[in-house]
């Protein structure tokens, strides 16, 4: 079994090092300000994104105080990202805890995602890592535009294939792509591999959606059931989007009619989760997440074997069996 321990055993000084760097990033002179990083910086994760940024530069010569600085850009525009999107989704709750939208409300937790989002941009300016810039920006704009899109094709339900892997390309597995890109960067100055590693960083992070879409459908609420969160915001994502994609006309007309009227109803979604779990859309997730794993892994064993190399092919394992 795949654990973060061992993902971590070839950069434990360099997250060790790490962790002040990006406390001290989190600051401000305003007192309200400071009480609401100092929270964020409590409650974060498992800070996967670092680990990428760490472990690509390694792979390509080793780390460096760029390596620190790329790895602290991109888990800056991840906290960003995070306490907007509890705005746009209307979340409460964040890895276990209340979200800053919960405690602040609204308006703080779009100007302290922006306060988030400049403090990174700052830094890259400063340190005059335009590189650093150009990757962390196009993130920006691919995260923003799955997002809209998403929101889009919520509204009108007329998703397909291509539009869901477009939506989860620009929303989530961008900025995993953008991590490995500007940790190879960190390391290197050579335009064909920052690109590979976008590439295998973009397949790991459609791989790592994948897996989040399957869990809600497996993973337990308070009730001990799946959460069925994305049915409720009429999200349709891949585990469902087979089970339409295999329906008959009628059948997939009703599906989408309760997904338009009733998503809020609990036995409603409930018939959904049972549905998809039945009409084998979790193992059709499943297989095609393994698909873009084993496609990240394979672009990774086309680089010269050593530590962080094997590390790396680790994480993409984690990414597909972890269980939350």
């Amino acid at each position: 079994m795949t654990t973060i321990k061992k993902i971590k055993a070839p950069i434990q000084q360099e997250l060790h090092d790490f962790e002040p760097y990006f406390k001290n990033s989190l600051q401000s002179d305003i007192p309200l300000l400071a009480t609401i990083l100092n929270f964020l910086y409590r409650t974060k994760g498992k800070q996967l994104r670092p680990m990428f940024v760490f472990l690509s530069a390694k792979l390509h010569g080793g780390t460096n105080e760029s390596s620190k600085l790329a790895a602290c850009s991109v888990e800056l525009l991840h906290t960003a990202t995070l306490v907007h999107d509890d705005v746009v989704d209307e979340s409460y709750e964040r890895r276990g805890s209340f979200s800053v939208k919960a405690l602040w409300k609204n308006k703080l937790a779009v100007l302290v995602g922006d306060y988030i989002l400049a403090r990174g941009l700052l830094l890259q300016l400063e340190s005059k890592k335009y590189n650093f810039l150009h990757l962390i920006s196009r993130a920006v704009q691919d995260m923003a535009e799955g997002e809209i899109l998403q929101m889009k094709k919520s509204r009108k339900l007329d998703i397909d294939d291509e539009t869901y892997f477009e939506i989860i390309r620009k929303k989530t597995a961008s900025l995993i792509a953008t991590s490995m890109a500007i940790g190879a960067a960190s390391a290197v100055d050579d335009e064909a591999i920052i690109e590979k590693m976008y590439s295998i960083g973009q397949d790991a992070g459609i791989a790592f959606q994948i897996k989040d879409d399957i869990f809600d459908y497996q993973s337990k609420g308070l009730l001990g059931k799946p959460t069925g969160n994305d049915i409720k915001e009429k999200k349709i994502t891949l585990p469902l989007l087979h089970v339409l994609n295999e329906a008959d006309r009628s059948e997939r007309k009703r599906i989408l009619r309760l997904i338009k009227r009733k998503n809020n109803s609990s036995t409603v979604v409930e018939e959904l989760i049972q549905l998809v779990t039945e009409k084998g859309g979790l193992e059709y997730a499943e297989q095609k997440m393994n698909e873009f794993k084993d496609k990240a892994i394979s672009g990774l064993k086309e680089f010269p074997e050593c530590e962080a190399r094997e590390s790396l092919i680790e994480l993409m394992n984690y990414i597909a069996t972890r269980k939350k």
